[in-house]
């Protein structure tokens, strides 16, 4: 896998190097020296930051602030206890759900371009995501009881 990245990586630099035009302008590497300088000042910031809180911060370890704390609640119990799998089944609809909305944003940036069959596609893609909705109700993972 680093090897397809460091392939990838080659293969970008060399299409850079060679100028080939993507759009209409041309970039050189030079042109990157900003970026890579504001990368490197902005990583050198937080390593230093880190570095000097840890070796100028205080250093008083209480009982209070070395106990576990939970919004305010005192701890009760073991906090790997099992619970239901519903909180899971529920996030993950969630991001699902929402990783489609973002699907329709484009489309509906480019409705005038796309006409009707980018209208009978978007038909399509809202159908499905009907499908699978009436799916996860029928099997009421939305239920809590």
């Amino acid at each position: 896998m680093i090897i397809e990245k460091a392939g990838l990586l080659s293969c970008l630099f060399l299409l850079i190097l060679c100028k080939i035009d993507f759009m209409e302008t041309q970039s050189i590497p030079s042109d990157f020296l900003p970026i890579i300088f504001q990368v490197v000042v902005a990583l050198g910031f937080v390593v230093t930051t880190l570095i000097a809180t840890h070796y100028l911060g205080p250093k008083r370890k209480t009982e209070d602030k070395l106990s576990t704390f939970e919004a305010g609640i005192k701890v009760v119990g073991n906090a790997r206890q099992p619970f239901s799998i519903k909180y899971f089944l529920v996030a993950i609809l969630f991001v699902l759900f929402d990783v489609e909305v973002i699907f329709m944003y484009p489309w509906a940036v480019n409705f005038r371009e796309l006409g009707a069959t980018g209208m009978i596609e978007m038909f399509i893609f809202m159908g499905t995501l009907l499908l699978g909705f009436i799916y996860v109700l029928k099997k009421k993972v939305l239920d809590w009881n």
